[in-house]
């Protein structure tokens, strides 16, 4: 029998359904809270990098692994250019326009439009579809594989995974020296950065309480950098709460992933994190994922080691880690925490 075409998302909207297709209803405990955290409440850290405090990046670092950060030097011009050609590229180009770039999800961070990110079929869907792009190594990044609906998509992908790749090392840098590491220290951990880009739209939904846009997960890379529109969706779990990540003018929101956790000892966590729909708008959001080849052995760095402090991970293969997480699916951080050595008692 062939396989079924995989639905997108925005489709099932458009046919105007008032109930949402039982593949996509996230059993009780997994859904989302039916009010969440009001707009004054907490949110995550903000750090200026104009008058950047070591102090603060190493407590969002430790309590949270998520932080926004401001006046971090990256162009604003082409934060909203990412932005609005995202948006085009879902909310104006035909069906058929899209499917041309169509992928089913059926090989892990497959390059192209879809809607399914895990290998499982039996696992309950996100209500999300996707443009995922392959940047870096500069030897990954095919461009003809890449909308050209409009003349300077192209061009601005490419310009945006560069400058997203500065700002995503000078973090690294600033991450090992408030550990008290030279400043290459994770960045050498980390080794040569394979970087993916990935669009994510969620169409409004008839049901948000029974949904998620994205299931609970940490991400199994280094660093991720995220840009929201103003319609917000974003919450990270600090304590047990889930808390919004409430969308800051022209800020960019840093995700430690599961792989510093590793190399840092455990002393930096990465942030478990999911989005929540919306009833009443689509929202947009543009990840940009820095990982290590599938090669790279990841350890915990040996100065960060000593008696008070044993090693908390085993060595692990990065590739190994990839295809583990995509299998069994993210389940919060729990490919992360199958790492962790069974500590001794003094």
């Amino acid at each position: 029998m062939a396989d079924e075409p995989v639905l997108r998302v925005q489709t099932l909207v458009e046919t105007g359904l008032s109930n949402v297709p039982s593949s996509y209803i996230q059993p009780p405990i997994n859904r989302p809270n039916s009010s969440p955290n009001p707009p004054n409440s907490t949110n995550v850290p903000i750090i200026d990098l104009s008058n950047f405090d070591p102090n603060h990046l190493k407590h969002a670092c430790i309590h949270w692994g998520a932080f926004q950060i401001t006046n971090h030097g990256f162009p604003i011009r082409l934060l909203d250019e990412m932005r609005n050609l995202g948006m085009s590229f879902f909310e104006e180009c035909t069906m058929e326009e899209k499917l041309k770039y169509g992928c089913d999800g059926k090989v892990a961070a497959s390059e192209g439009y879809g809607s399914r990110m895990l290998v499982r079929d039996d696992s309950v869907l996100d209500w999300r579809d996707y443009f995922d792009h392959h940047t870096l190594p500069v030897s990954r990044r095919n461009p003809s594989k890449w909308p050209e609906f409009s003349t300077n998509y192209r061009g601005v992908v490419v310009e945006y995974s560069d400058q997203m790749n500065v700002l995503a090392m000078k973090l690294l840098g600033m991450i090992s020296e408030s550990l008290g590491l030279p400043t290459s220290s994770v960045e050498d951990a980390v080794g040569e950065v394979y970087q993916n880009i990935t669009i994510s739209y969620y169409p409004t939904c008839p049901q948000p309480k029974l949904t998620l846009g994205l299931q609970a997960h940490s991400d199994f890379g280094a660093i991720t950098l995220l840009i929201q529109d103003d319609v917000g969706g974003l919450q990270v779990l600090k304590d047990g709460e889930w808390l919004t990540a409430h969308p800051v003018s022209d800020a960019i929101v840093v995700i430690l992933a599961d792989q510093v956790e590793i190399i840092t000892n455990g002393q930096y966590k990465s942030a478990e994190h999911r989005a929540i729909t919306n009833a009443h708008r689509a929202r947009l959001s543009v990840a940009t994922f820095h990982d290590p080849a599938k090669s790279k052995k990841i350890f915990p760095t040996e100065k960060l080691i000593n008696k008070k402090n044993p090693a908390r991970y085993k060595e692990v293969t990065y590739g190994d880690y990839v295809s583990a997480w995509y299998t069994k699916g993210p389940e919060g951080k729990r490919n992360v925490d199958a790492l962790l050595l069974q500590q001794q008692d003094p």
